[in-house]
C-alpha cells in the first residue's frame, strides 16, 4: 500500500524523523488557510505547493511549485488542483492520461534562508530479497533520479546491508554519515536520522522508504523534504491505523473492486485473462500463456475455497479489462471440488448474459472428470482441457482465430 507524501511524513514524525512541515489542502481556500498558518509560524510568505499523487517525478510534470507570496499561492494551488498530472511514473508515462490531483501539500520552504548553503542527499531503505536482509541505499547526489545516478556514476551510490535479526548497528549509521562526507553536528544528526528512519521502516512493516531529497540545512539539521512510503499489504492487519490511510482513488479501480471480494488481483498489460487458485499455479499459468504466444492480462487468485459466487465475481473483474481476448481458468481441486468450480463457470457465463471472449477451462483434482462433463455439456463457448499443454494449445488457437477474424 502506497502512502501520499503528507501521510509518509506523518508516519516518520511518529518515530522522531525530522521532516519538512506542511498542511494538506483539497481546495484553494484550504490552501490559503494553510499558507496563513505556515506564515504565522515561519514569518515568511514563501511556501512550496506539492501535488499529492502516488507517483514520483511530480516536479518535472508541473506538480511542484514555489509560491513566494499569497497571489502565487492561489495561482499554483488553482492550477495544480484538478490537473491531470503526467510523470514518468504515472500510468502510461508522459504519453498516458496522467493522474488527477485531488490534494496538495502546502509545505514550508526548507531551503530558506540560503539555498546555496544547503546540500541534498538520497537515502532509502528497502528489502533485498536475494540477500534476505534490509538495505540502506544512499548517495550524495540527492534530488536526482537515483536510477540515472546509478547508471552514470555508480560509485556515488552506496549500500549498507542490515541483518534483520541483529538490527541496525551504531557503526553502520556512522558509516552512512561518513560516506556522505558529513562532519560535526551534521554527522551526528545524520546518524540519528538514519537510526530513526530504520526504526520507522521495520516497525511499520514497510517495503520501501525513499527520502529524496534528504536535506542538510545551513544550520546542519537533517530533514526529509520528500518521502515515498510503501507498506506491506500482508502486514496491514497489524496496523489498522495505517490501513485507514489507503487512498483508493489512487489505485486501479478494478484492483479495488477485487479486494472487496477477497480476490488477489493485479492488472497486467496482456490479452489473456487468468483465473487460478494459488500463486504458484498462477505463475505457471502465466508462463504457459507466454509460451503459447499470448500475454497475461492479469494475475487473479480466487483462493482455495472458490465457489460459484466468487468465480462469477472473478469473471466480472477480468472482463472489465477491454484488452482481454480470451480467458484461461486453471484450477487444481485440492480443497475445492472441480465440479463446483465448473458449475460456477457455467452459472457465471449465463448470469453475465453471455461472454464475448472464448474461455478455456482446465480443472484437475477432486471430481475433475465430472467437471469436464459439466463444461462439455453446457453448450456454451467454453473449451475444456485436461493437460496444461492442451490448455496452452487452446489459448494459441483462440488467439489465432481472433487475429484471423
Amino acid at each position: 500500500m502506497n502512502l501520499h507524501e503528507y501521510q509518509g511524513k506523518d508516519l516518520l514524525k511518529q518515530f522522531g524523523v525530522p521532516v519538512q512541515e506542511g498542511i494538506v489542502a483539497t481546495t484553494v481556500e484550504e490552501a490559503v488557510e494553510a499558507w496563513k498558518s505556515i506564515r504565522e509560524k515561519t514569518g515568511t510568505d514563501v511556501v512550496v505547493v506539492k501535488a499529492q499523487i502516488h507517483a514520483g517525478g511530480r516536479g518535472k510534470g508541473g506538480g511542484v511549485k514555489l509560491a513566494k507570496n499569497l497571489d502565487e499561492l492561489k495561482e499554483h494551488a488553482g492550477n495544480i488542483l484538478g490537473m491531470m498530472l503526467k510523470t514518468p511514473q504515472t500510468p502510461g508515462g508522459l504519453n498516458g492520461p496522467g493522474k488527477l490531483v485531488r490534494k496538495i501539500l502546502i509545505a514550508e520552504d526548507s531551503y530558506r534562508p540560503d539555498f546555496d548553503a544547503c546540500k541534498e542527499y538520497y537515502v532509502s531503505i528497502l528489502t533485498d530479497r536475494e540477500k534476505k536482509c534490509n538495505v540502506i541505499i544512499y548517495s550524495t547526489e540527492g534530488g536526482m533520479e537515483i536510477e540515472k545516478v546509478a547508471e552514470e556514476t555508480p560509485h556515488l551510490v552506496h549500500k549498507e546491508y542490515v541483518d534483520p535479526e541483529l538490527g541496525l548497528q551504531a557503526f553502520q549509521t556512522r558509516k552512512v554519515a561518513f560516506n556522505l562526507g558529513l562532519s560535526g553536528q551534521a554527522f551526528k544528526n545524520m546518524t540519528k536520522f538514519v537510526a530513526a528512519l530504520y526504526k520507522a521502516f521495520t516497525t511499520s512493516d514497510a517495503t520501501l522508504f525513499e527520502i529524496n531529497p534528504c536535506l542538510k540545512t545551513p544550520d546542519d539539521r537533517i530533514v526529509a523534504v520528500d518521502c515515498k512510503v510503501s507498506l506491506d499489504d500482508n502486514a496491514l492487519f497489524r496496523h489498522k491505523d495505517l490501513e485507514e490511510w489507503r487512498d483508493t482513488d489512487e489505485e486501479d479501480p478494478i484492483e479495488v473492486e477485487a479486494k472487496k471480494y477477497d480476490l488477489n488481483y493485479v492488472k497486467l498489460d496482456g490479452n489473456v485473462g487468468c483465473m487460478v487458485n494459488g500463486a504458484g499455479l498462477a505463475m505457471a499459468t502465466m508462463d504457459i500463456i507466454k509460451l503459447s504466444g499470448g500475454e497475461p492480462a492479469n494475475f487473479l487468485d480466487v483462493g482455495g475455497t472458490a465457489d460459484a459466487a466468487r468465480v462469477e465475481q472473478a469473471f466480472r473483474i477480468i472482463l472489465k479489462d477491454p484488452a482481454v481476448k480470451a480467458i484461461l481458468i486453471n484450477i487444481f481441486g485440492g480443497i475445492v471440488r472441480c465440479d463446483r468450480v465448473a458449475q460456477g463457470v457455467v452459472d457465471a457465463y449465463k448470469n453475465l448474459g453471455g461472454v464475448n471472449v472464448p474461455i478455456i477451462v482446465r480443472l484437475q483434482g477432486t471430481n475433475a472428470d465430472l467437471a469436464k462433463k459439466i463444461i462439455d455439456e453446457s453448450g456454451l463457448k467454453v473449451y475444456s482441457a485436461t493437460l496444461l499443454q492442451e490448455a496452452a494449445d487452446l489459448v494459441k488457437k483462440v488467439l489465432q482465430e481472433e487475429v484471423n477474424a
